[in-house]
């Protein structure tokens, strides 16, 4: 089995018919002994940021839906690091978090852009060796994240795009409608 660290890619199993993990590609933002953290990066929603954070300036950003976890909770992924306090480097050039008053500021001075952040609304989350169980049962394919990937702004074709690029097996899978008894 491989291992999960942070920065690792779950890939979803075809048969996970879950609406919030069919065809998703999960960015693990925290791993350790007692738990496994995430964002679903390919799930939009019609939502820009603004729309709910009222101190946010109109903006092009939209906002992904991160996972089934407090929803109601916003969460982002960078590529400026330290020049948001308190970010947690998730692999080189990849950070999470952060100060979200100097994301706003930063917004206002118009010094960061869709290419720099991404943002979630709730995230995913596994106790002690949930995640574990669930890779051995074969629900998720692990794969190493890069920074590019992770801040382009995606949807569910992503996920037919990484297992073209992966082992002939999993090829067959990236054209999979949601019902295969509609074919």
């Amino acid at each position: 089995m491989q291992n999960i660290e942070n920065g690792s890619l779950l890939i979803s199993h075809p048969t996970m018919l879950d609406d919030t993990f069919f065809k998703g590609i999960i960015l693990i933002t925290h791993h350790n002994y007692e738990e496994s953290i995430g964002l679903v990066i390919n799930k939009p929603s019609k939502i820009k940021l603004h729309e709910i954070i009222s101190e946010i300036p109109a903006s092009n950003f939209p906002v992904y839906i991160g996972g089934p976890v407090a929803k109601n909770s916003i969460h982002y992924i960078h590529n400026i690091g330290k020049k948001i306090p308190e970010s947690i480097k998730i692999v080189d050039g990849l950070y999470f978090g952060g100060d979200f008053d100097v994301v706003k500021n930063l917004i206002e001075a118009k010094e960061i852009s869709k290419k720099n952040i991404r943002f979630f609304a709730g995230y995913t989350g596994w106790e002690s060796n949930q995640l574990e169980e669930e890779i051995k049962e074969e629900s998720w394919i692990i794969n190493k994240a890069n920074k590019e990937l992770c801040l382009r702004y995606s949807n569910e074709n992503l996920w037919g795009e990484i297992l073209r690029k992966m082992d002939k097996k999993y090829a067959i899978w990236s054209n999979l409608p949601k019902n295969p008894s509609l074919n």
